[in-house]
């Protein structure tokens, strides 16, 4: 299948391009958190607070304009994450789908948080209502910290299996008939959509084993974070072989950060600058957070630096700079517009067809790279060409 790229949303505040990396990914921002964060694809900034204030707060006017922009260049989608310390993501994008035009919404939502019918009749309006333009990216919540401050009480493996019921219900809903179910986390009696507009693909993501069961028999696209090559093509490999045990086939994305400019030199100098830009104390404290983390896929990020600041490109063109202090995706893609895309080209060959980037600040990145490296994907003829959306889950 071709490449296809999405864009970031940044929610809870973005940062301008002539401020380190620590600024940039909020760790002086004003919604930073001191917890162990959100482990799951829903992909928050986890990072240790010093105070201050985010430079671009995340208005509508400022989400908008990176949507916009993001649409123009030729981005599908762009991811909405979920935090304590996040705008809503489904009131967000429901503000933006107005300013768009065919721009989809990778919306981060916690299964169990609500109703399993109120979720997927919020899911049907809001296709219908911006004319099937929303993807599902399900978070079923990395660390129990985080979870309870949203009054969720269950363990990663149980919030595992609700999750399994829960989108099992989902796509019985979207069936047409009425549904009931009793499950160990789930029950509904007779629950019916009233109409099932276009089927919206469900991304998840994670690195244990409940997260790689459930994905498999219900995820549409399994989500990794930015590890190096080998390490991925693993993770898939696993992923396909529980898949085909129940009968199925996924797509495969991957969550990385961008730093892609006209040449290599100045891509990592740009790294090194925001690199130089952060505290040691900062990344010190962000690290004891990480590792607190319950999370596999934060240990597997965390791994690929141990804190460390000279061994920072862990595969070509591949640097662990940004998860020194951001929990969740840790890595960039560093290099010149050609570099950049060789690297994708090279994930694209182990079978990742959808690449969900983002960038400091989100605006200015996403034009490097829609107008860098995306025209040398489409002369290569890897790009993705609009198609009509599913209308039954697989």
């Amino acid at each position: 299948m071709p490449v296809t790229l999405h864009w970031f949303l940044p929610t809870n505040g973005d940062s301008r391009s002539d401020l380190s990396l620590g600024n940039a990914v909020g760790a002086r921002g004003s919604r930073v958190r001191t917890d162990a964060g959100d482990g799951a694809q829903g992909d928050v900034q986890d990072l240790v607070s010093l105070g201050g204030v985010s430079d671009r707060q995340p208005t509508i006017g400022y989400l908008g304009q990176i949507a916009r922009s993001a649409e123009q260049l030729g981005f599908e989608a762009a991811l909405t994450p979920t935090s304590t310390w996040c705008e809503d993501s489904w009131v967000v994008a429901a503000a933006l789908a107005a300013q768009t035009e065919r721009f989809k919404y990778l919306i981060a939502f916690r299964p169990g948080l609500q109703s399993v019918t109120l979720a997927a009749q919020m899911a049907a309006t809001f296709q219908r209502v911006s004319g099937n333009r929303l993807l599902l990216n399900v978070v079923t919540g990395g660390d129990d910290i985080e979870q309870r401050r949203f009054g969720d009480t269950l363990t990663k493996d149980e919030r595992y299996a609700r999750a399994g019921e829960f989108l099992h219900v989902v796509r019985e809903l979207w069936k047409g008939a009425p549904v009931t179910f009793q499950g160990e986390h789930v029950q509904v009696e007779n629950a019916q959509l009233v109409e099932t507009p276009a089927w919206p693909d469900i991304y998840l993501g994670g690195s244990s084993k409940a997260a790689l069961d459930v994905a498999a028999k219900y995820a549409d696209v399994y989500l990794t974070w930015g590890e190096p090559p080998a390490q991925v093509a693993e993770k898939l490999d696993r992923v396909r072989e529980r898949a085909a045990a129940h009968g199925r086939e996924l797509r495969f994305g991957i969550r990385l950060h961008a730093i892609a400019r006209p040449t290599s030199e100045e891509a990592w100098a740009e790294a090194q600058r925001l690199l130089d830009g952060l505290d040691p104390e900062a990344i010190r404290r962000a690290q004891e957070t990480q590792r607190a983390s319950q999370s596999e896929g934060q240990q597997r990020m965390s791994d690929l630096h141990n804190g460390r600041t000279d061994a920072l490109e862990v595969s070509p063109n591949l640097w662990a700079g940004v998860g020194l202090v951001r929990g969740g995706a840790g890595t960039a893609l560093v290099g010149s517009y050609e570099e950049v895309a060789d690297r994708i080209a090279e994930y694209h060959a182990l079978g990742l067809d959808e690449f969900i980037l983002s960038g400091y600040p989100h605006l200015e990145e996403a034009y490097h790279v829609g107008e860098g490296v995306r025209p040398i994907l489409a002369a290569r003829g890897l790009l993705k060409d609009p198609g009509a959306p599913s209308l039954i889950p697989a």
